[in-house]
């Protein structure tokens, strides 16, 4: 898989947050971020798979 750079600009109380965020799960800031973007982008999937999952089968879930 080829990488690719992203740029971006957040405040700096944010950055902190981020900062100790990461330094708890022993990992760097760009790790960190990486990561949750990726189980972010998992869940949403996950979601979806869900739901047409429900849709083909006439199923709802509870709420």
């Amino acid at each position: 898989m080829a990488s690719t750079v992203l740029s971006l600009r957040i405040d700096g109380e944010l950055l902190d947050r981020v900062k100790r965020h990461a330094a708890r799960s022993g990992m760097s800031v760009q790790d960190y971020v990486v990561r949750t973007l990726i189980r972010d982008d998992f869940d949403e999937r996950f979601e979806a798979a869900v739901d047409e999952t429900e849709r083909f089968y006439g199923l709802t879930r509870p709420t």
